[in-house]
Order: C-alpha cells, then structure tokens, then sequence
C-alpha cells in the first residue's frame, strides 16, 4: 500500500485523493475529521468489542470521554482500553475484519485529577509508529502495530529524559499527568499537554511537551506561554492542533479545571516558543472571558485556509442555554472572526463547500458541529447537527449575536421522553465530540444517544441511513470515524462498534 498524502488545492483546500489512515484524534493533526476513503453502507454491526471494562453510571449516564480508536494504514484498529473502575488502561489492536485482538498492552498511565474522566488518547506518526500515555509523563511506542505478535517490543521515552524517570520513578509517577490526546506532526514528532501536582525532582511545571521523532523532548509551562499570572495549565482534553505547514502548534491554556480565564496559544512546533496569544471571550458578553470547562474535549480545528476554530463554554453560565460559542481566529490569532453558535464540548468537521450542492455563498469550506439546544437549560430540547458558513453571518434566534450563518440543520428524530411535558418536541441529544465528514457520498457520519449511528445526506439532509447499536444512553460526548476500507467506528455505551456492509 502506498504512502499516503494529501494535496492542496490552489484555493487552500486539501483534496483527500489517497487513501490516509485515522491517525489520531479528529483524525489528523488539524482535527478535519475528513474521511479519505468511501465509507461503507451502514447495513450491519459488523463486530462489537468493549472499550470499558467496569464502565460507572451516575445516574444512568456515563460521565467519560473515551479516547479516539485509530486505524492505521494497513487497517489495524487501535482500540484505547479502560480496565478498572476509576482508572486502569491498556491499548489493544485488533483486526479490521473480526474485531479479534492481535495484541494488548497494559499501560501505568494514571489520570489527572478530574470531574468527568478524561481521555486515554494514542496517536499513530506517518512513519506507523504508535505511541500510547503512561505513568509519570512516560510516553510508550510500538512500532510495529501492525503485528499479531501478541508480544511486540514496546519501547518507552519520557520528555525530562529518561534516565531521570528511572532516577526517580516514583516521584514522577505521583506528579506527572498527560492531560490531554497526544498529536503527531508529519515527521512525527508529537506534542501533548501534562499535569504535574506538588513537586519533582527537576522542579517541572504543568505545560506542553514535544519529543522529536529521535527521542528528544522539551517542554515549556502554560504560565510562559502568555503574560498572565493566573495561567498554569492546559486544558485538560485539548488535543494540540497544527497548522497546515505544520510550523505552529495550538493549544487552549487556563487557570484551573473550570476556568474563566483562558488562552489560545500558538507555538512554535519546533522550539515551544510563543508566537501569539488571544484571551477567549464571551461572544455575547465581550467583557467576560469564556469559560474552560475540564468535563468537556473541545480542541482547535484548523481549517483549510489556516483560520483557527475552538468551542468555549458561555459566561454567564446558561446565558446561551449551555450552547457555548465556536470562536473563530486568523492563523496568528490576531484577528477575531465570525463565531459559530454552538461550542460546547465539540470540534467543528471541515466540509468541502463543494458537496453540500444546496450552498452557493462564497466559502471553500464549511463547518459541521453539533447544534443542541439543550432542555433543562433554557433551551427547548430540540437537537440538531449543522453546517455553518464560517464567512457569513446571521442574527441567531436563540442568543441574539452575529453567528456563523446556517447552511443546513437537521434535528435528531427520537423524543426525549425527559422533556416532553415541558418540551414536546425535544429529541434526544447528539453525543459527539467529533463527527465524520464522507466527502465522497456527501455525507456525515454521527451517533446519537438514542443508541443509533446515522448517516446525514447532506443533498437531501435528510438521514439517509440508520444503524441501532444500543437501547441509547446519556454519554459523554464521543467521537465516530473511518477505516481504510470505508469502516464506520462509533462509540456507545462503553463499546465500540464496527458499522458496515
């Protein structure tokens, strides 16, 4: 099989025209969640394996954000694994075609302090390496995921260097956190946030490291990557973002696990240096600052033409029914852009404007995010999915700001027998972090908490395809995706599902 690439058009866009793998979260390192392959009709449930193995209710709803499966080039499924109650983690590999596993591997890696539990993310590099968290900063690598040994070496590197882990394993074990999905760039090199609480040895900070494809690391803290005293850490989920020539990194930064104060970032991806900084507003109340809540997993989206997208809570808490707001940014996040109305716990999909044949305005691309309007919340229960128009705006009905202009909505097609009383038209919430776009059958690939997995036509948008995985459940937001065979993979209810024909 051959290398895979992507090509750019002279408008900027990328024209998904040889096959890729799903290397990591939102599928690549500027999170466009753009299948590069057909995906399959989504006839059956092709195999079903556990990605939870004591998943915890609260209420009936699973408040966890399970990390992105991956699948490499030669369509091996890398499954990221929960093994206990409250924590526990190993990554196996499995076969495309049955599910069955080809190997496994346990990991030490230990969360950091949390609400809802965080995401145990790995990342696959161009080269097919996969690298995996662990413990104390420890970051694993297998570079040969591909093999049905049952044994393969695993090797492991740490951003602090390795000898001084092994000098003091314990202290670094009990300090150290990744916070959020690891990121490769196309040399892969990879880049992550960590956690650190109390003291190290080598007097470490909560910050972002980098290690080089040869093993180097380095690492800058969150407080020196802008000039404001109250930043001390990353944003736990974020998944770091690169820009399209690969030469910035962006990253959300914050005070504490719900803060208000909060900061996109952009480094430089070779040395961690800071190039700029934007502080992230409220959109309808400019003179408070957005809210960074540690429950959710938005990351930055970036798009074809290098603008730079990521959801925020709203503040005052509830002022835009707990929707959020898609703050929109140039690539040196110097200049604030048309927001989108709906933030919350999602990173927005590019969709090329060309398959979406109903859009005649002026953008090259388009953006698909969730679009709940949550009951409960101000809102009046009926939840949608979107396609917005990133350049051109529209008074939103809800909020009453200038937002990303509605190309296309469609709402979930279950009543939510929670709210009918109050609310007789509300359905059951879209619960994705992150949904696939099928540039070739115009499509998106969403799952629901009803327990189902559609496919949204977006020439007729209408649901043109339906798949039931589950009886549905209240979830923490998850993410579906594509193999290289057209595979659809989708999470529900501490499993994951293989939809095809």
């Amino acid at each position: 099989m051959a290398m895979l690439c992507a090509v750019v058009l002279s408008n900027g866009a990328r024209a998904q025209s040889i096959r890729l793998p799903w290397s990591g979260y939102a599928h690549d390192s500027q999170h466009d969640a753009v299948a590069s392959v057909s995906s399959q009709p989504l006839n059956r449930i092709l195999w079903h394996v556990p990605v939870d193995l004591n998943p915890q209710y609260n209420g009936g709803e699973l408040q966890i954000h399970y990390g992105s499966p991956l699948v490499t080039r030669f369509n091996t499924v890398i499954a990221p694994v929960k093994t206990g109650a409250t924590g526990g983690f190993r990554v196996e590999a499995l076969a495309a075609a049955t599910g069955r596993t080809n190997w496994m591997r346990n990991t030490d890696y230990v969360l950091p302090p949390h609400n809802w539990t965080p995401c145990f993310s790995p990342v696959l590099t161009p080269k097919n390496r996969l690298y995996f968290p662990g413990g104390g900063g420890l970051v694993y690598y297998c570079d040969t995921p591909d093999t049905t040994n049952v044994s393969p070496f695993i090797g492991q590197i740490v951003f602090y260097g390795l000898a001084n882990y092994l000098a003091n394993t314990n202290a670094y074990l009990h300090g150290i956190y990744i916070s959020t999905p690891i990121t490769s760039d196309r040399y892969g090199n990879i880049f992550f946030g960590f956690q650190v609480t109390g003291t190290t040895p080598l007097n470490l900070k909560s910050g972002i490291a980098r290690i080089d494809y040869n093993g180097t690391g380095a690492w800058i803290a969150a407080s020196a990557t802008v000039t404001n005293a109250t930043v001390s850490r990353v944003a736990v989920n974020c998944a770091p973002a690169l820009s399209n020539d690969h030469r910035k990194l962006y990253v959300a930064v914050n005070t504490n696990y719900t803060s208000f104060n909060g900061f996109l970032v952009a480094l430089d991806s070779r040395t961690l240096a800071p190039l700029a900084s934007v502080r992230l507003k409220d959109v309808k109340i400019p003179a408070k600052d957005a809210l960074l809540d540690g429950d959710g997993t938005a990351s930055p989206t970036v798009g074809p033409d290098g603008d730079v997208y990521f959801g925020v809570l709203e503040n005052l808490y509830g002022s835009n029914n707990n929707r959020g707001w898609l703050l929109h940014f140039n690539g040196t996040l110097v200049q604030t852009k048309l927001p989108g109305a709906f933030g919350w716990d999602d990173t927005a999909s590019i969709v090329p404007a060309s398959i979406v044949s109903s859009y005649h305005g002026s953008s090259s691309y388009l953006l698909m995010t969730k679009y709940n309007n949550y009951a409960g919340n101000r809102g009046d229960g009926v939840n949608k999915i979107a396609i917005l128009d990133p350049q051109n705006g529209m008074t939103d009905p809800i909020s009453g700001a200038t937002v990303m202009k509605e190309v296309l909505t469609i709402a979930g097609p279950t009543p939510d027998p929670s709210f009918t009383n109050a609310h007789p038209n509300a359905v059951r919430e879209w619960c994705i972090n992150t949904a696939a776009v099928d540039a070739s059958t115009k499509s998106v690939l969403a799952n629901n908490e009803d327990g189902n997995l559609y496919r949204w036509d977006l020439t007729s948008n209408t649901f043109s395809e339906t798949n039931v995985l589950t009886t549905g459940i209240g979830q923490a937001y998850t993410p579906t995706i594509v193999g290289v065979d057209g595979t659809v993979y989708v999470i529900n209810n501490a499993s994951l599902f293989a939809v095809g024909h």
